[in-house]
């Protein structure tokens, strides 16, 4: 009974720590940075008024914590760079089929077809035939793939100069934009300004609790 329990604790511990969730990138950069920028002074360009929603003052905290960490000051009254960011979310829906096995046979006698299924080789019957053996089937199930990207550029306050462009775009099953932000604003800024006109695959592990 003791050793039920030990293992009974010990599962719901890992279930109550969570597990780690893989989030896979494509992380695009092109930079002109100098190589010496002593004024890393900067300030959020003003979104149009409609884009201007918590979400996405929520998504520039996270900006911001990336570039307080590589050493920038945000300075929103004489900045010496300009930050301006993008985000978009795509529901794609995506038909997926299944194949199943039934228990009923293959007949021309009869015909069935089951709603939202696709019955494949002939006819379908729910009676036992040995001359035309186990019949199949195939599920078909809708699942949906959203596709994000995040647009990150820096540019100069005086002369406008571009000098970072970063474009993260990610697919997945997760339906939270929220929930996956983090790792996107972190890939955006790893091996910060990155390649030239390279175009990387950046996985990282988010913590998820149960």
């Amino acid at each position: 009974m003791k050793r039920t329990m030990i293992l009974a604790v010990t599962s719901l511990s890992l279930l109550l720590g969570g597990c780690a969730t893989t989030i896979r990138s494509n992380v695009t950069t092109f930079n002109q940075w100098p190589a010496q920028l002593s004024d890393k002074r900067y300030a959020f360009d003003a979104p149009p008024a409609q884009d201007n929603t918590l979400e996405l003052q929520s998504y520039q905290n996270l900006v911001r914590g990336q570039m307080t960490r590589l050493g920038f000051t945000e300075a929103p009254q004489s900045p010496a760079l300009k930050v301006s960011m993008r985000v978009s979310t795509v529901d794609v829906p995506t038909q997926v089929v299944y194949p199943t096995y039934s228990p009923g046979f293959y007949s021309p006698r009869y015909a069935y077809f089951g709603r939202g299924r696709f019955w494949g080789g002939g006819f379908y019957s729910p009676f036992y035939d040995p001359f035309w053996g186990p019949g199949r089937a195939f599920d078909v199930e809708e699942e949906h793939r959203y596709h994000r990207q995040l647009q990150v550029s820096i540019q100069s306050a005086t002369d406008g100069k571009r000098l970072f462009d970063v474009t993260v775009r990610n697919v997945s099953k997760q339906m939270s934009t929220p929930a996956v932000m983090p790792a996107l604003v972190q890939s955006a800024f790893e091996g910060f300004p990155g390649p030239n006109g390279g175009s990387r695959v950046i996985e990282l592990k988010q913590q998820q609790n149960g």
